[in-house]
């Protein structure tokens, strides 16, 4: 009885030894293996790390361009309407033509010519004899706005200016725009005295700088963003009204 509970105890070890033996072996990955998941992951990561950063340079480009315009915009807006009155309750168009030129005008206006005030017959008040020019100090370039009326107190309209230039006409011209400036149709030109001129194009250029590297991913190479806008001197000449 004995001997037989050892033989059966004997046949269920060969039995689970023979199994164990006839069972595949399990193991890990091997070094190459590993060696190529890790590249892998590398590779993925470092391309996500390029369009990561060439988003950021996007993004950055966008929000300079924004500002840019917001900041001229504004400034172009507030120069126009301005310019426009120039020579209100005057003989003449209001252009001094001694202190205008191709990148600063000076202009004049009565605007309290209809009032009845003390000053309604001279041009002294406030905001009725303006200056615009550019202003460069060599880290920054601006376009600046003078009160003469007021001890030449002055407003910054846009600090984000690279060039800016005006041109006098006689009249409304059909003109192309260039590089930083306009191109007027053959065979037109500017007034030869600023008294004689009745249509002003302001032209305003900023220059985003560069963002990022050349060849990188997103990379934004310099940029001239140029904003143009037409002047009617309304009061030139009241008589075609």
């Amino acid at each position: 009885m004995r001997q037989q509970r050892f033989d059966r105890a004997m046949k269920i070890k060969m039995a689970i030894d023979a199994r164990q033996t006839n069972s595949p072996t399990e193991a890990g990955f091997s070094l190459l293996e590993l060696v190529l998941a890790m590249a892998v992951s590398l590779l993925v990561m470092g391309m996500a790390s390029a369009l990561l950063a060439g988003s950021f340079n996007i993004r950055s480009r966008e929000n300079q361009k924004s500002e840019a315009i917001a900041d001229v915009q504004r400034a172009l807006n507030i120069m126009t309407r301005e310019v426009a009155n120039s020579g209100f309750g005057l003989t003449n168009n209001g252009i001094v033509a001694a202190d205008s030129n191709l990148t600063q005008i000076r202009f004049r206006a009565n605007l309290n010519a209809y009032r009845s005030q003390t000053t309604s017959n001279a041009v002294t008040d406030r905001d009725e004899d303006v200056q615009y020019r550019l202003v460069t100090d060599g880290t920054s370039s601006y376009i600046m706005r003078l009160d003469i009326n007021t001890n030449n107190m002055t407003t910054v309209l846009a600090n984000r200016i690279d060039t800016f230039r005006i041109r006098y006409y006689a009249s409304k011209i059909d003109y192309t725009v260039g590089d930083c400036d306009i191109v007027p149709p053959a065979g037109v030109a500017e007034v030869a005295q600023k008294s004689a001129a009745a249509y002003i194009v302001i032209t305003t250029c900023v220059t985003l700088p560069a963002r990022g590297t050349p060849s990188s991913p997103g990379y934004q190479p310099p940029t001239n963003m140029q904003l143009v806008s037409d002047v009617n001197l309304r009061n030139f000449d009241l008589t075609q009204y």
